[in-house]
């Protein structure tokens, strides 16, 4: 069955041997997916990143910013990429559209329902440090308040769940050129309005002190909270087109693999109509996979990291699904 958000077109044999090689030379991946006559109507589809390993991941968007500075990319594969940006762009229309029309009892039931349940996750729990966004009503992000308020407030008993006090980094721009930093903040109160009206930190505290940039942080964070305006359950992450958090994500985790850390969970939070069909949402090498989605009915596991670490939870068994 085509699928309302389906932008479907068609592709010859010729044109999905481009795409091979296109792939060969951008990502390094010899099989993407397609179907077994290229001739019929089909998407433009590349393998689930979630089967890429962070380091491959990292590498992919290093070549395909290289490729972007015209260095040795052919007219053809610029074309290819073009065409990608187009479809997500009339996606975005789309989703957004079905965001605005969305039944606000429902999106407050959702909102709390998705909060609830990384409030009560093994890898929220457990975690000491880790990044969140700050949801704004206005772009119809699903609502990170409460979840913020809980890793702001004291700390609380073992016995409660909670393994004590969290450090917690939130975005703030730096650019319009996909630049942004994670600073720590320890209050609601750290917050303030930006010219677009969305909360950031401010760069110094009340003293008058720098923020930490978790960039420059001695410790590596345990988890993402993650934003997106629409995904799939291999793991694929569409955002709003600025390119924010696949630039900051593949950054942080290059520097990680760098200081030989553990990579960080990426989670993302969302309302069931942003769960798209396998394979609609298009990607390029700069898009990061997210590792596990939470919606209201539960905990999808999606990359082998999220599923370990859940089997590695067995106590907790009943939050996943």
């Amino acid at each position: 069955m085509r699928s309302v958000y389906g932008d479907v077109v068609t592709r010859s044999n010729n044109m999905w041997a481009s795409k091979l090689q296109f792939c060969r030379s951008t990502l390094a991946i010899a099989n993407p997916i397609y179907f077994s006559n290229p001739t019929r109507p089909c998407f433009l589809l590349l393998p689930p990143l979630h089967i890429l390993n962070r380091a491959t991941t990292a590498t992919a968007a290093a070549m395909a910013t290289a490729a972007a500075g015209n260095n040795g990319q052919t007219q053809e594969q610029k074309d290819i990429l073009e065409s990608i940006f187009r479809q997500k762009r009339i996606l975005r229309s789309k989703v957004r559209k079905t965001l605005r029309s969305m039944n606000p009892s429902l999106k407050s039931l959702e909102d709390n329902a998705i909060q609830t349940i990384v409030l009560g996750s093994p890898w929220f729990q457990s975690c000491r440090r880790l990044c969140a966004y700050i949801s704004c009503s206005s772009l119809h992000e699903v609502d990170t308040s409460k979840l913020l308020s809980q890793i702001l407030q004291s700390p609380v008993s073992e016995g409660n769940g909670q393994l004590g006090k969290k450090k917690l980094y939130v975005p703030r721009v730096e650019d319009k050129n996909s630049n942004m930093q994670m600073l720590h903040i320890s209050r609601i109160d750290d917050l303030i309005a930006n010219s677009m009206n969305i909360l950031e930190p401010a760069p110094v505290d009340a003293d008058g002190n720098e923020r930490e940039d978790v960039m420059q942080a001695d410790e590596p964070v345990d988890l993402f909270v993650l934003p997106g305006l629409a995904f799939d359950t291999s793991g694929r992450r569409m955002g709003r087109g600025g390119g924010y958090y696949d630039t900051f994500l593949t950054r942080y985790q290059q520097q990680a693999k760098e200081r030989n850390w553990r990579q960080p969970l990426l989670v993302a939070l969302s309302y069931s109509l942003q769960i798209l069909d396998r394979g609609i949402i298009p990607i390029t090498p700069y898009d990061v996979p997210v590792d596990a989605i939470v919606t209201s009915s539960g905990i999808t596991p999606i990359s082998p990291v999220a599923i370990e670490r859940n089997q590695h939870r067995k106590e907790a068994i009943s939050v996943w699904r």
